[in-house]
This record gives C-alpha cells, sequence and structure tokens, in this order.
C-alpha cells in the first residue's frame, strides 16, 4: 500500500491536552508513520498507509469531530 499525506480539519481541540490525545491516537494506528497535529489550526497532518475512514474514527473516538481537507492528499488514488 502506498504512502500517502491527508490534512484532517479537528473541530473541539481547545488545549495542548486535546492535541496530544488527537496525536497519540493517530500515532497508534497501523501503516502511520508521521502525525503532526496543529492546535492553532485545528487540524492534523498524516503521513503513512492507514486508511482515512481509520485516522477520522481514531480522532471521533476521542470526542473531536474529524473531517478530511479537500484535495489533502498527495498521493492520490
Amino acid at each position: 500500500m502506498a504512502s500517502e499525506t491527508i490534512e484532517l480539519k479537528i473541530d473541539g481541540m481547545t488545549c495542548s491536552h486535546c492535541q496530544r490525545a488527537v496525536h497519540q491516537a493517530l500515532e497508534k494506528l497501523p501503516g502511520v508513520e508521521h502525525v503532526r497535529v496543529d492546535l492553532e489550526h485545528g487540524s492534523a497532518t498524516i503521513s503513512g498507509s492507514a486508511t482515512t475512514s481509520a485516522m477520522i474514527s481514531a480522532v471521533e473516538d476521542e470526542g473531536y469531530i474529524a473531517q478530511v481537507i479537500p484535495n489533502s492528499s498527495s498521493h492520490g488514488s
């Protein structure tokens, strides 16, 4: 499976604890190679082969709302 970079908009993060919770949830996913969570912009950039639906589910399981930012995939398939 090819590696790609996805950017998610994440609603509900208000503090560094929120940022850390989202980061940890995403980095635990099989296939995730790199995670960067931006509290100020309410987004996360994830590189790897994990599915987008798994990424969204991981964020939502932490209590936040996630959606893909259109045209964020660097290697569309």
